[in-house]
């Protein structure tokens, strides 16, 4: 795919512990009631072991050199040419601090994961966060249902587990893994599975989807939430890209073709519903959506427009973050650098004088697999 340009012309730190410090971390991969973690790391799902696996992996001066590459500045995995935005120590606390935002807007939960993660005597219950991140919220999940064991797959593994291991949950285990090869080794092991913000790094949602169905457990809940690369107007519809649309509007539109080149699906957000409500495995599908504003641009003095100015300055503090950690996706795929730095200057400017107004849509699908 071939990427116009012309409407737009107007480190990590883990290689400082040592080896020794580093490997009485272990990545876990699998949890006992003895409490004794292990770890699976993967390269193509033929070689995997079932999940949990009886390997132990400690995460050693190769690991990380193996699991890192330096792009542009920035820290990104070395294991999917898919996903190209940053998995070093800034990228974890812009996803930290997203947490916090989306956890007060949206709530800590959907409301049937209480009832699929109760604890019910004589049964043992699992929670898997596919694409997890910084953890944050697979971590909620093993501090709040202690009963539960929680699994976090990602392409690295979690920070928490590079820090300080004391802070791990006891139930709480890091997988390495790439989603797209499949979750063969998943099947038939969770109540609640959930994925947050993956679809960059996605190449068949719609495939993926299909997978998560399979990795659940009879009336399991898959939990679904994405935002489509865009900035919509205070009409609620996208922003047409042209030589008026505003700065942010235009770079998040070169964010959406640079994950459709790399081969994500950046309007995944807006198919989750259909492929979930289609998907003959699910029923109860419900759907939900939310409207960010990009910064602090709503001028009205009532208490709710004071409320969405609060939220405006923590998706602007986030989208300020992410300009950053687009630079290697956007760079890699061919975007000018001059081009690059004055429209990122621009939308930096607009995010933060607060005139241009904005909005980030959010969609969540929730449902239960039939039983």
């Amino acid at each position: 795919m071939q990427t116009s340009y012309s409407a737009y012309t107007s480190p990590v730190q883990y290689d400082n512990m040592s080896d020794d410090e580093s490997d009485s971390c272990s990545m876990s991969g699998s949890f006992s009631a003895s409490g004794k973690a292990s770890s699976v790391t993967t390269a193509d799902w033929e070689m995997r072991s079932a999940s949990p696996g009886p390997s132990v992996f400690s995460i050693g001066s190769s690991l990380r050199v193996n699991a890192y590459r330096h792009e542009y500045g920035r820290g990104l995995n070395n294991y999917s040419e898919v996903y190209r935005l940053p998995a070093d120590d800034e990228e974890l606390d812009r996803l930290d601090k997203q947490h916090i935002m989306f956890k007060e807007v949206m709530g800590a939960y959907p409301p049937p994961l209480y009832e699929a993660l109760a604890n019910t005597p004589g049964v043992h219950k699992s929670c898997v966060d596919l694409g997890c991140g910084s953890g944050s919220w697979i971590l909620d999940v093993a501090r709040d249902f202690p009963h539960c064991t929680a699994v976090a797959v990602d392409l690295v593994p979690m920070q928490v587990l590079f820090f300080d291991c004391r802070n791990m949950p006891p139930n709480c285990r890091s997988e390495v893994d790439d989603v797209n090869l499949g979750l063969q080794h998943f099947y038939n092991e969770f109540e609640v599975s959930h994925a947050r913000l993956v679809s960059s790094g996605i190449r068949d949602y719609a495939g993926f989807v299909d997978q998560i169905s399979m990795t659940l457990k009879p009336g399991g809940l898959v939990d679904l939430t994405e935002f489509d690369f865009r900035v919509y107007g205070l009409d609620k519809r996208p922003i047409p890209i042209d030589d008026r649309a505003s700065a942010i509007a235009r770079w998040m539109h070169l964010a959406h073709q640079a994950v459709q080149q790399q081969g994500g699906e950046p309007d995944a957000a807006n198919h989750l519903y259909e492929w979930v409500r289609n998907h003959n495995a699910y029923e109860q599908p419900v759907y939900r959506h939310w409207w960010f504003q990009t910064s602090t641009w709503n001028r009205g003095t009532d208490p709710e427009s004071r409320r969405q100015n609060r939220y405006g300055a923590a998706m602007r503090d986030d989208i300020l973050a992410f300009l950053k950690s687009g630079r290697p996706l956007l760079l890699g795929t061919g975007v000018p650098e001059q081009i690059l730095d004055d429209l990122e200057d621009r939308a930096r400017n607009e995010l933060i004088e607060g005139r241009v107004p904005g909005y980030i849509l959010v969609e969540n699908v929730y449902a239960r697999k039939r039983r």
